[in-house]
């Protein structure tokens, strides 16, 4: 089988050979740069990458991927689309292959999307941006998905074991287009359940908290708004507005509503332990990490946050241990919580005052 990868840049020399290096196993890269005023250009180049300039204006993700994707040659069978501050393991070409069964056109494989301070795991979630050189475009300006535009029906959608990316992204660069964007997204599509849920938690993401609730609401209004984590999510980001808000006791009350819609997700228990850790309600803390931390299996969807299955269950409990008297206990869940972050010099002082 043929594997193109392709690729959006602005301004990304300092990911140039990180990039090529991990994506060198495709039979061949090729890159939409959509204005760089560094030397990304001219360093992909060097490294054997074709490489494309051309503005977007006005700016939006979708079209620029539309672009992008244009520059894979018609006979490619597998698109892998990824940008350059992504990094594939090795061996990702052979357990892609081995995936890509007869009659498949879409791939979904891990994404670790952030690390945490020590190094470790933040956000993983699978995603699906490896797809058949025909039938697909990219739709919304941002937070852009890939749609099924060909004849009939989309071919297969398999599950690419042993495909694993990470995400390492320049923390200084900007994501203040993303609101603009979002709310154009809402624009063209207001029957889109999913970019009115982006454009809520955006809002909540900008301190916004009376749009975040209203378009929240709404969300949750919507007939096509069925998908139960993202309902979840919805809730406990209006809980989180309202507690901004300073209203806690309607902040309980949705977070419990999204523990309700979805029981099987850490994510609403841990919300609601914390904040009934600044209430120093140290039973309730015990009750829902505890709820918490009896979910064992991660999901493979972006609902997911790294808080929820790091430290933070262990850390909560060992501090509402402590306050109730239960010191031998409190350790023991402390020494949890530093193995799961064993750089972390606050949760070291905690397992030394503790012993």
């Amino acid at each position: 089988m043929k594997v193109v990868v392709y690729a959006i840049c602005k301004n990304e020399a300092q990911f140039t050979e990180r990039w090529v290096r991990s994506m060198s196993e495709a039979d061949e890269i090729v890159v939409l740069d959509t204005g760089s005023e560094d030397d990304t250009v001219q360093r992909l180049e060097a490294l054997g990458v074709k490489v494309v300039t051309e503005a977007i204006v006005p700016w939006r993700f979708d079209k620029a991927r539309n672009r992008s994707l244009k520059l894979v040659p018609e006979d490619a069978d597998i698109c892998v689309c990824t940008d350059l501050d992504e990094v594939f393991h090795p061996g990702w070409r052979k357990n892609l292959e081995k995936a890509w069964t007869k009659g498949a056109s879409q791939a979904s494989y891990r994404y670790t999307w952030s690390f945490t301070k020590s190094g470790g795991e933040g956000v993983v979630f699978w995603i699906q941006k490896i797809h058949a050189r025909h039938g697909y475009r990219w739709v919304h300006p941002v937070h852009e998905v890939l749609e099924w535009a060909g004849e009939g029906e989309p071919g297969a959608l398999v599950q690419a074991e042993g495909v694993q990316l990470d995400h390492h992204p320049d923390q200084a660069k900007s994501r203040g287009q993303y609101l603009k964007l979002l709310e154009l997204s809402v624009e063209e599509d207001p029957l889109d359940d999913r970019n009115m849920h982006y454009l809520g938690r955006e809002y909540l993401y900008k301190g916004r908290w009376e749009d975040c609730i209203r378009t929240l609401e709404h969300h949750l209004s919507m007939p096509k708004a069925t998908w139960k984590d993202e309902r979840a999510a919805s809730m406990r980001y209006i809980a989180k507005a309202w507690a901004m808000k300073g209203e806690r006791q309607k902040a309980r009350d949705w977070y419990l509503q999204a523990i309700i819609q979805a029981p099987y997700l850490r994510e609403a228990y841990m919300d609601l332990a914390w904040l009934l850790y600044e209430e120093e309600s140290w039973e309730g803390v015990l009750y829902f990490t505890d709820c918490a931390l009896s979910i064992r299996q991660r999901p493979r969807t972006y609902i997911c946050e790294a808080t929820a299955w790091g430290s933070l269950p262990y850390d909560l409990r060992a501090m509402a241990l402590y306050h109730t008297g239960r010191k031998a206990e409190a350790l023991e869940e402390a020494q949890k919580a530093l193995a799961m972050e064993p750089e972390d010099e606050r949760l070291q002082g905690n397992v030394k005052a503790l012993s």
